[in-house]
């Protein structure tokens, strides 16, 4: 079975409460195959499906000739399916997670550690930080999607801190004021950002929740009135409020960007980044980790300490937060996102309706293949036989390989292809 190198996967959902039900989800329909019925009927949520090898959801080969087992195992019975340079470098592991994500109430306020730190945390606490690995990873919208990312310009936080008087309250008199004198020097400016931002997160429960509740009663009261909300963040502020009453990740708002991506458009978390997804649905790559540092906004283990204390307090626009795409020069079809890490890129790949041959190119990498819209027939030389694609399709591909498809559906094709760049 050594020369099988291209196959379909059956990949792992998570059920997580913060998900999307039925058709309104993304990743339902995938899983389901866009069946009405089924979508209609469905009552879970439908929040994360997992396309790699990590223990948590490792996928399952999908085709019946080959013995059942699962992508991690075929990976370690046939390491150098990753290639060469791949296996070396990251010790026979694929190095990266594919996910798609369909959001449907806020997922956290987190931030993922660098690999120091990832190791350090998951020493002392394996329970909470399962993997002594880095997660770097980067979001690329499939629908319009709405999330936190970095700490806003100082002019907003500081706005904020002028027009929301129950935020203040809890930064308190002597820290904003050490903020706004920090102005023009970025090194104090960080300083003075962390102390803002961890006396926030560190505030006395009774205070911030009779704060949290008077800003409520103020907007909505605003809102029945008719006025104008936008200075106080109002409609994010209630809606997180509903998701989370008395939940001191609410305030999270007036310091972290406001980010709203149109499909195809994309956001990278590097390490010690703070971000939180509100809304939408995504496609997610990551490297091969399910450590999170949480400190709001989640029923989950928070860890304020942690948090506060890794954070990078470079305060940037949104616009800064966004990871352009690079058409590929040799491919048209073909849009790269390739963050600054070594450990995944994603290629997002648009046939045309004109185009009904089409050959998804041979890399020195593994790469897995999620098909999003769009019907085909795949045939490779490494694969068993003929493989049919449609919408939820996943295929993994090995280093070195070329898969050919006979494009079948008269719209064309989206596919989203995770992979490693060395």
């Amino acid at each position: 079975m050594a020369e099988v190198k291209v196959f379909p996967l059956c990949c792992v959902v998570q059920n997580y409460a913060w998900g999307k039900v039925g058709q309104d989800s993304e990743v339902a329909r995938l899983v389901l195959g866009g069946d009405p019925q089924a979508l209609i009927q469905e009552t879970k949520p439908y929040a994360e499906l997992w396309m790699g090898a990590h223990p948590k959801g490792d996928a399952l080969i999908k085709d019946n000739r080959i013995s059942q087992r699962t992508l991690g195992q075929w990976i370690a019975d046939f390491p150098g399916c990753l290639g060469s340079k791949v296996k070396d470098t990251f010790h026979g592991q694929l190095p990266f997670l594919f996910k798609v994500l369909s959001v449907n109430t806020a997922l956290s306020i987190q931030a993922h550690p660098n690999r120091e730190l990832a190791a350090r945390l998951h020493a002392q606490f394996p329970e909470h930080y399962p993997d002594n690995n880095h997660k770097p990873e980067m979001a690329i919208a499939l629908t319009r999607f709405e999330g936190l990312c970095g700490f806003r310009p100082m002019e907003e936080i500081l706005g904020f801190l002028k027009d929301v008087p129950e935020f203040r309250a809890l930064i308190g008199t002597e820290a904003a004021e050490e903020l706004q004198s920090a102005v023009g020097d970025s090194g104090r400016t960080s300083l003075a950002l962390k102390k803002c931002f961890t006396r926030m997160m560190n505030c006395e429960k009774k205070l911030f929740v009779d704060q949290l509740n008077m800003l409520v009663k103020r907007i909505s009261e605003e809102e029945a009135a008719g006025k104008d909300s936008s200075r106080s963040n109002g409609e994010l502020l209630l809606r997180l409020h509903s998701q989370y009453p008395g939940d001191i990740g609410c305030f999270s708002i007036y310091f972290l960007n406001r980010m709203l991506l149109q499909p195809g458009e994309a956001m990278f978390l590097g390490a010690n980044e703070p971000h939180a997804y509100l809304s939408g649905d995504c496609v997610e790559c990551m490297a091969c980790s399910d450590n999170t540092v949480r400190a709001g906004l989640t029923p989950k283990y928070i860890d304020v300490d942690t948090l506060c204390e890794m954070l990078n307090y470079s305060p940037a626009p949104a616009s800064a937060k966004l990871f352009p795409c690079v058409r590929d020069n040799s491919d048209p079809c073909v849009f790269l996102y390739d963050p600054p890490v070594p450990d995944f890129s994603v290629m997002r790949i648009q046939i045309p309706a004109s185009e009904h041959q089409y050959t998804v190119s041979a890399l020195e990498s593994a790469g897995i293949l999620l098909v999003i819209d769009g019907e085909a027939v795949a045939t490779s030389a490494a694969a068993l036989s003929d493989i049919i694609l449609k919408r939820g399709s996943v295929l993994f591909i090995s280093a070195n390989e070329s898969v050919s498809l006979q494009v079948t559906s008269s719209r064309g094709m989206t596919m989203f292809r995770a992979c490693c760049l060395l």
